[in-house]
Order: structure tokens, then sequence, then C-alpha cells
């Protein structure tokens, strides 16, 4: 096991500053999430279930565009490719990204795509249930090749530092698009990270970064691993690195912190003690942290360093959330400088 580094102050500040010059390209699934937030005083009569006093609706971005919150609350500029429907979701979500002041030239609505809606009701900062409206069937040729052209010019016009493949297994994401998409990086030089689902868990051969959780990892390689275990984690990790030949694996272990693993470094980096309140949206917040670390060409180490704590971060808030940059910037400071 590595020896921790540690990171000057100048470093850390370098290195936030950096990443208001980079352009992210974020490839995948998009929601909507809903929010009905209100109280509970009581228990209904007609069921043993709470009654939700709404005082507050909120719509926000969600799914892979929480990634973009995520990067555009660090200073960075991203760009989302994705499909919605041509529904009444479908225009709210374009009219956030509007409101957010995000690009939405990579978005392509479709007439027979129903746009994912999530739901969450919450009462007295409890989340109480969640309701889903999703359809996660491909979606089909025409529209993948249009997507990849969109693709192929944000990537010329743009000059893209890094490529995200944040993958909800919706049905935008197929092996073909992946494949394609993977290879024009490769031959332009531009890094790529993936947040992986099952469906196309060895699609994404060829990445830089490969960051799963214990459970995609599991059913990805269809083994069991023993999360109490780093001699199976690494074993299981390693296999993975191989079978992919992806450059890093960044494995993520809840409360256990990260792992990372490439043919130079085995690094377990425990979590950081937090007052848990919701761990909705921390993969995405790990991937958002971890591309940009890769894009600024940011030791192996403190990627895994910063991706680790600002996880921990945003499940300190109610909901699905970004990172806030001066607060990570913060405690990296606080927690990895000499």
């Amino acid at each position: 096991m590595a020896k921790k580094v540690k990171y000057s102050q100048k470093q850390i500040d370098q290195l936030f500053s950096s990443f208001s010059k980079l352009k992210v390209l974020v490839i995948g699934d998009v929601m909507l999430d809903h929010y009905m937030i209100g109280s509970v005083t009581r228990i209904s009569p007609e069921a043993p279930v709470p009654v939700v006093n709404i005082a507050e609706k909120q719509f926000r971005l969600g799914g892979a565009a929480n990634v973009l919150a995520n990067l555009q609350a660090m200073g960075a500029q991203p760009i989302i490719c994705s499909v919605v429907g041509d529904d009444i979701y479908g225009s709210i979500f374009i009219d956030l990204l509007e409101k957010n002041e995000l690009v939405s030239e990579g978005l392509i609505q479709l007439d027979d795509r129903k746009t994912t809606v999530k739901t969450r009701v919450i009462g007295n900062n409890h989340q109480l249930i969640r309701i889903d409206e999703e359809q996660d069937d491909m979606i089909d040729l025409g529209a993948s090749n249009m997507m990849f052209n969109r693709i192929k010019e944000i990537i010329t016009e743009r000059k893209i530092d890094v490529i995200i493949f944040e993958d909800y297994d919706k049905g935008l994401l197929s092996e073909s698009l992946i494949k394609k998409t993977i290879a024009l990086a490769n031959a332009k030089n531009i890094p790529s990270a993936v947040d992986p689902k099952k469906r196309n868990f060895m699609a994404y051969k060829g990445c830089t970064l490969f960051k799963p959780n214990l459970k995609e990892l599991r059913e990805g390689l269809k083994i069991e691993i023993n999360p109490k275990s780093k001699e199976n984690i690494k074993e299981s990790a390693l296999k993975a690195l191989n079978l992919l030949k992806c450059d890093n694996l960044l494995l993520t272990l809840s409360e256990n912190g990260v792992y990372l693993k490439n043919t130079l470094q085995d690094i377990h980096i425990p979590a950081h003690l937090r007052n848990i309140a919701d761990v909705s949206g921390a993969g995405d917040t790990v991937i958002s942290i971890a591309s940009l670390c890769l894009a600024a060409n940011t030791k192996m180490e403190l990627l895994a360093e910063l991706s680790n704590m600002a996880g921990g971060l945003v499940c300190e808030k109610v909901g699905v959330v970004p990172v806030d940059k001066e607060h990570l910037r913060t405690e990296a400071v606080k927690l990895l400088c000499n």
C-alpha cells in the first residue's frame, strides 16, 4: 500500500483554479428530479403512512445532468449529449438548462421517447418515497447515429478536454455508440472517464478512467466480492482493469472510501467521518471531480483523494446537490496539505 502523499496549498489552489479553463463533454442519461417538500405531523387514517403537507415543489437537473451541475459548480464548462422526450418534462428540462446557463446543443428531443422523471417526496428533511417515470429501452439506430454525429461536431468545434460517460442504463448508451466515441476520443488524445452500469459494463474498453461502485463491479464481472477483504477487492479490480484494458480503475466503496488501481498504483483511501444525510448523487460528484483532475493531468493519488472527499461532502446535504467548490478546496487544504 502506497504511503499517503501530502500537498502544498499552492498545488491545491492552482488545481482548483485550472478547473475553470476546462471544457467537458458529458454523454449519458439525463433525468428530471422533481422534489415535493413538506412536513409530517400525522399518520393517515386511510393507511399506516405519513401525511406530507407539501410546502414547496422543485424541478432540478438529474442523472447525467447532475454531473453538469457539479462541473459547473467547480467552474468548468460542461456540455451534455443526451436525449429527452418531446413532452412537457422534456421542455421543463431544456428550460432548466437555459436557466442554469448550460448549453443544450447536444440535447436531442425524440417524439417516441418519454423523459425520465424521478419524484422524491421529502417530509421533515427525510426522503419518504421516490416515484419513477421512465423508458429504458435502447434508442433506435437513427437516433444513435444522430447522437454520434452531434458528439463528433462538439468534439471538433469545442476542443473538449475530457469526456464523461454517465451511464444510468436508460437507453442512450449502446455498445456501438460507446465504442465509436472512445475510439474517437483516443484518436484525438482526449481522456475519457466512465461511470458504468451493468448492461454496458464491458463495452468501455480503452477508456482512461473506469469508476464503478462495488455493486456495479460485482454485477459487471459476474463474481462475488467480499467488501471486507482487501485482497478480494484488489483481485477483482485487477481483473476489471485487464479485461477493459483501461488505464485506471477507481472503485467507490461507500462508507469505506475509494480504491485506486492501475499498473503502478494500489491505493485505498478511507472515507472521512461525515454526518450522512442523503447519498443521492454522490457518484455523480465523484466522477465529476475525478474527470476534472484527469483533464488537468493531476496525479492519480490526488484525483482519488479529492473525488473521495467530494463524494462525502455532498452526502451531508439532503437531496441531489452539487459539491461546493470553496468548501471542497478548504477541506482539501485542511486534510491534504502539510
